[in-house]
């Protein structure tokens, strides 16, 4: 298969721990550029990878044609901009989520995806977690042969944790300044709730994702309740995805580990699913499926690759997608549909405190 030739924005944190070690032991990938709004920053990553080119901005990088395409991990509020600029450059994208931070943004991506004819992969790692594969397939078969009876009710709790979990990838470091992000989201969003819609979707959109996944649920999703603290973070909402009732419990405790689970409750049993730490390599997520009935069983089905780690596999299959044409698992048209719900979430949070 060809070589694809990948040019990469942005040496923060998730880049140099996480995507940049990643694309660069893919066999059939080529990490030929970099750009780096820190020079010497930039400077330093190129040299630790031995990055062949170093651009100062992606718009520099863009405008090389032996770039095939572009990796973007940026300021949640530009990265979405600098993907849409990517597309129209002719270039494949893969971008870290949230995809973008408003339905205005999101289409003028999928806009610029129609006219350019490249394609957009958000990096919804959950989706290439060998566990969640696993929990994914017993849904499927359980909803087909209905040996546990009709779903009826889900539930996702996310109250994050220790999510670096000590990973000691080597990370370079300068004094320069963090690039500006101005902070923007929807037009009808009073700026001073900026900073706690997008707390919230950054981290929920995950969840968001995931639940829409493990149900074929597409762009089939409504808010029934939501029951937000002040904060627009610590909370209840509850949604219709695809006519299943599903409930998001959102919260922060400081916990050693990461304290994630999704179940899917049928009438006879349940999918449970629960997330490694996030960064904890080759940990993929554990799975238990409980039948009821008159013999009772729990299994713990071991998924396989039993050691691996999703951010590595959602890479591969970027690569892999480019070279053989098959669809991308997180699409950007997909990936829209996440943003609406988020908007939709925090709209209802605002107007039920008055401020909308």
């Amino acid at each position: 298969m060809r070589t694809i030739r990948l040019g990469y924005v942005g040496c923060g944190f998730m880049a140099q721990k996480v995507h940049l070690p990643n694309f660069s032991t893919i066999p059939g990938c080529e990490l030929v550029a970099l750009a780096e709004l820190r020079e010497e920053l930039g400077r330093r990553v190129q040299r630790r990878l031995g990055i062949p080119k170093l651009y100062h901005g992606h718009t520099e990088m863009l405008a090389d044609p032996e770039i095939d395409a572009v990796a973007i991990s940026a300021g949640f509020t530009e990265q979405g901009w600098i993907a849409r600029d990517a597309l129209l450059a002719g270039k494949d994208v893969f971008v870290e989520k949230p995809m973008a931070v408003s339905l205005a943004q999101a289409d003028a991506i999928l806009e610029a995806e129609r006219r350019s004819g490249r394609r957009l992969m958000v990096g919804y790692m959950k989706r290439y977690d060998a566990g969640v594969e696993l929990a994914k397939r017993a849904v499927a078969q359980f909803r087909e042969t209905g040996e546990l009876g009709p779903i009826t009710f889900v539930r996702n709790h996310g109250f994050c944790g220790d999510w670096i979990c000590g990973l000691d990838t080597p990370m370079e470091t300068t004094d320069e300044p963090m690039p500006e992000t101005p902070a923007s989201g929807p037009d009808w969003l009073p700026s001073e709730y900026m900073d706690q819609y997008l707390s919230y979707l950054q981290q929920y959109t995950h969840n968001i994702n995931l639940l829409r996944w493990l149900l074929d649920a597409g762009d089939d999703v409504r808010v029934r309740v939501v029951d937000l603290d002040d904060d627009g973070y610590t909370g209840v909402v509850i949604l219709d995805v695809a006519g299943v009732r599903a409930v998001i419990e959102s919260g922060l405790i400081s916990h050693y580990r990461w304290d994630e689970h999704t179940q899917i409750y049928f009438r006879h049993g349940w999918v449970k699913t629960w997330a490694p730490p996030l960064l904890l390599k080759q940990m993929p997520a554990g799975v238990e499926i409980y039948r009821a009935g008159e013999e009772q069983t729990f299994t713990r089905p071991i998924p396989k690759p039993a050691w691996s780690w999703s951010y590595k596999r959602e890479a591969e299959h970027f690569i892999r997608c480019l070279q053989t044409g098959e669809p991308f698992r997180s699409p950007a048209e997909d990936a829209r549909v996440d943003v609406r719900v988020l908007e939709e979430i925090f709209r209802a949070h605002l107007k039920q405190r008055g401020v909308l």
